[in-house]
């Protein structure tokens, strides 16, 4: 096969559409909805691994879809009826094979690199600095699901050559692969309900939450194994002329099974792994971020000395003395541990991802004085009460005469009824005595250190003590 007949095979053949397919189908959804994938710090621009992610998260629908257009692509002799002629000739069959299969193989690759070309320019165009080679297995193991998956079908198809093969196979892997993927991501880490092993088959993974969050190596050779197996066989079927060779053909499948599921991990927490490197903190005196966030230390690392200085002022002793992004992991709905010593720093929360300048200094003391130990992300929302005792408390450690919001309150009845009582607590608060409006904050900040949600705006007015 020289690139002369390549070009005529890709010209006239049906194999650019799959690529063409991935491409521009993986640009519109992520393009034209504006979704979660274009929020928080593990958005598909946001970082490197996170891009990596989320682009081979899509697979889960078009990981069946190619295996069915494979299929449909392997009934061309078939369909014109020309297989016996083709088996007369004296080309090797293997020879013959290889030209549809290379045309398939380019078409994803290329459709697929394309893609992830695109993510790489809107990570590189945000400047994040942080590049890291971890996402690269995670990128090359999805190219390689998509030809397999299609050499796979096509093999297939020449087998079983039925109309009926194509929707049967894209119906039947959509099923395999719906099943392998219903895991949790609501965890610290994705889980599924079954063997941990068999759902990694599959080479679609669930969408990323956690900016630190990468796949280990053992999944990334497992699958690699498992796939070059599955493409083996489909090339192998494809090129098959008798029985025999056909029933020979399935070792390279069932034998990388085999290998792949000695290799992959058993437990989710050794799938889903940390990025040690990317969680690295980097700091500039008490101010600290990871490694994948450094780029973000030279602004906040003025405003978080001079948030502390604030609440140094008002609180004295019992003031924070440090600045840290939090890296803990957590569940969904579930609390991050705080500590009075340490405001931390979630930049996938709206206040913080969206201040600058002297907004993020109020930010910064506002999570000082009253810090959130619920978390808000771009999955989980929320947050109205909270943002509204952290605008009070801000306001107080600055002196403005009216509490400031640290964000615009929302235009549904729950914001407008919630910023009313953090109002009317301020009017409260400030009618008081210097020297109990310092303790109602102090007690406000115990509250909230404490996790003790409800209790913080009757507090800040006076009208419950801890």
């Amino acid at each position: 096969m020289n690139g002369r007949v390549l070009g005529i095979e890709l010209r006239r053949s049906a194999a650019p559409w799959a690529g063409i397919l991935v491409l521009a189908g993986s640009l519109a959804i992520f393009c034209l909805i504006d979704a979660v994938w274009w929020r928080g710090t593990a958005g598909w621009t946001a970082q490197w691994t996170s891009m990596a992610l989320w682009t081979r998260s899509l697979l889960s629908f078009w990981w069946p879809l190619v295996v069915g257009l494979g299929a449909l692509y392997g009934l061309r002799d078939a369909r014109s009826r020309t297989s016996e002629l083709l088996t007369t000739t004296p080309r090797p069959a293997w020879q013959r094979a290889a030209l549809p299969a290379g045309a398939t193989a380019l078409a994803l690759a290329v459709g697929f690199g394309l893609l992830v070309l695109v993510g790489g320019i809107l990570v590189a165009v945000k400047g994040t600095g942080y590049l890291p080679l971890g996402w690269l297995p995670i990128s090359l193991v999805a190219a390689l699901g998509l030809v397999a998956g299609a050499l796979f079908g096509m093999g297939v198809a020449r087998v079983l050559p039925s109309v009926l093969t194509p929707p049967a196979l894209a119906v039947g892997v959509l099923a395999l692969t719906a099943m392998f993927l219903r895991q949790n991501a609501e965890g610290e880490v994705p889980t599924g309900p079954g063997p941990n092993r068999l759902a990694q088959l599959s080479p679609a993974t669930v969408a990323p939450r956690e900016m630190l969050l990468t796949l280990s190596g053992s999944v990334h050779l497992g699958q690699t194994v498992w796939l070059l197996g599955l493409l083996a066989t489909g090339f192998a079927l494809l090129a098959a002329a008798s029985r025999r060779a056909r029933l020979l053909a399935l070792t390279p499948v069932l034998a990388g099974a085999a290998l792949a599921l000695l290799v992959l991990p058993s437990d989710p927490r050794d799938t889903y792994v940390i990025d040690r490197t990317a969680a690295s903190l980097v700091c500039d005196g008490p101010v600290c971020v990871t490694e994948a966030n450094r780029y973000r230390l030279a602004e906040l690392a003025p405003r978080g000395k001079e948030a502390l200085a604030v609440l140094r002022n008002v609180l004295g002793d019992r003031a924070p003395d440090a600045v840290r992004e939090d890296t803990a992991l957590r569940a969904l709905g579930e609390d991050r541990p705080v500590t009075a010593g340490v405001v931390l720093v979630d930049f996938d929360e709206t206040v913080i991802a969206k201040a600058t300048g002297k907004d993020l200094t109020r930010a910064l003391i506002a999570q000082g004085l009253a810090p959130n130990c619920h978390g808000h992300s771009p999955w989980e929302g929320g947050g109205t009460e909270d943002v509204a005792i952290q605008g009070l408390a801000a306001s107080w450690a600055l002196g403005e005469p009216r509490p400031v919001p640290l964000e615009q309150p929302g235009d549904d009845e729950y914001a407008r009824r919630t910023w009313s009582e953090a109002e009317a607590a301020w009017t409260k608060l400030t009618a008081a005595p210097s020297a109990e409006q310092r303790t109602r904050i102090v007690r406000v900040r115990d509250a909230a250190v404490s996790c003790e949600r409800n209790l913080l705006l009757p507090v800040l007015a006076g009208e419950a003590t801890r």
